[in-house]
């Protein structure tokens, strides 16, 4: 399968590289010190599409497909992951579902200003009942007329206390489980909604996330997200359209801190001679350079089948994870070659290697990601033995 990108998506990778190398990364300590994400840099990155990736051109976007933008991914991932998640959030699971699912109107509404940047999106499904069970949503919407009244709370919800635009799952009929889930278009001013407090976590500094409160929240029936009941199914296709972007921007995370490693053990003396010269050195190099490479393969090859229009929830699961993992094996090695160098806060290693964790976590745990494809796996196995008469 050839990944060869076009000429145009070249020119974008090199301009995105730059922007990244010189403009951002040069401030990611001050970003991780002061947990939010300076001005200028946001300005610049809306001025340069980084927020209209996932938004088609006729409504603002760069119209990209989704090899084009895991090219832009990865080299946003190679900076501070707090910044590429704010990035990451809005053109993932923050926006794909009005462009994929929603309405002319609603995209004619909406996508213009989240293509500008203007208005930030998030999608908000975890509930504290309601993680890795994603069934289990107590958030409820009732309709009353023209309206559903909309009662319950969110939380972890990344980029929340900057959105302007929520995607949101709520249980429209509880006799019918997943098939009573119903998704919203939620705007911030909406009365009723409200931001609740900002988590501190470990990484991803810069990025905040927060709980979302709904009480008796109006949503007007044309803000509905695809059809009633079909909220589940439309949350497990926005996941999984977003797991191949994630699995990019831990693609160039992995990449940097492989660069990092390779430059640093080539310089770092011990015993009169460059570290890269122990062979244990080597060996962590050389499985860090296979791993990358590896979810290279399977990023673009499961961009290029979404491209395709085939149904990658196996291979969504999959990408998903082997970024996951990859990505902390990878920081994990570059902790032990920078020994004492890589575990204090000066230097980005340490940085990067708390970032790394989260990415198990959310957007779907690795051992979700296992169940997803052992499901799928005892699918094709039940075909096969109807195929063959079994």
């Amino acid at each position: 399968m050839n990944f060869e990108f076009s000429e145009d998506i070249k020119s974008l990778k090199e301009g995105i590289r730059d922007f990244i190398d010189n403009e951002v990364e040069p401030y990611a300590m001050e970003i991780e010190e002061t947990n939010e994400i300076p001005e200028r840099i946001m300005e610049k990155s809306k001025q340069m599409g980084l927020f209209a990736l996932s938004v088609p051109e006729e409504y603002g976007g760069l119209g990209l497909n989704m090899v084009g933008k895991c090219a832009v991914l990865e080299e946003v991932g190679r900076t501070h992951n707090g910044f590429t998640t704010v990035i990451g959030g809005h053109t993932g699971i923050g926006g794909v579902g009005i462009v994929e699912m929603g309405t002319e109107e609603q995209k004619q509404k909406y996508l213009p200003a989240m293509a500008s940047g203007e208005k930030i999106g998030a999608f908000a499904l975890t509930e504290p009942s309601a993680g890795s069970h994603a069934s289990n949503l107590q958030t409820t919407a009732v309709k009353k007329g023209d309206k559903y009244i909309i009662n319950g709370s969110k939380h972890y919800i990344t980029n929340a206390p900057i959105a302007d635009i929520f995607t949101v799952m709520a249980v429209t009929d509880p006799s019918k489980g997943t098939r009573g889930i119903t998704s919203f278009i939620i705007e911030k001013d909406t009365p009723g909604l409200t931001i609740g407090k900002i988590e501190q976590k470990m990484g991803l500094h810069g990025s905040h996330s927060s709980e979302v409160f709904f009480e008796d929240c109006e949503v007007p029936v044309e803000n509905v997200l695809g059809e009633e009941g079909q909220g589940y199914v439309n949350a497990l296709k926005i996941l999984a359209n977003g797991r191949a972007g994630m699995a990019a921007r831990n693609l160039g995370s992995a990449d940097k801190l492989l660069e990092m490693s390779i430059d640093y053990a080539h310089n770092r003396i011990q015993f009169d001679k460059p570290i890269f010269e122990q062979q244990i050195i080597q060996h962590y190099l050389a499985e860090m350079a296979v791993d990358v490479e590896a979810l290279r393969s399977m990023v673009y090859r499961v961009a290029s089948m979404v491209d395709e229009g085939k149904k990658v929830i196996k291979e969504a699961a999959m990408v998903k994870l082997l970024g996951s993992e990859v990505y902390n094996r990878v920081a994990d090695k570059a902790v032990q070659i920078h020994g004492g160098l890589g575990y204090i806060s000066e230097y980005p290693i340490e940085r990067f290697y708390r970032d790394a964790r989260i990415t198990r976590i959310y957007e779907g745990t690795s051992e979700i990601q296992k169940n997803i494809i052992a499901s799928q796996l005892h699918r094709q196995y039940e075909k096969r033995g109807v195929a063959h008469g079994v």
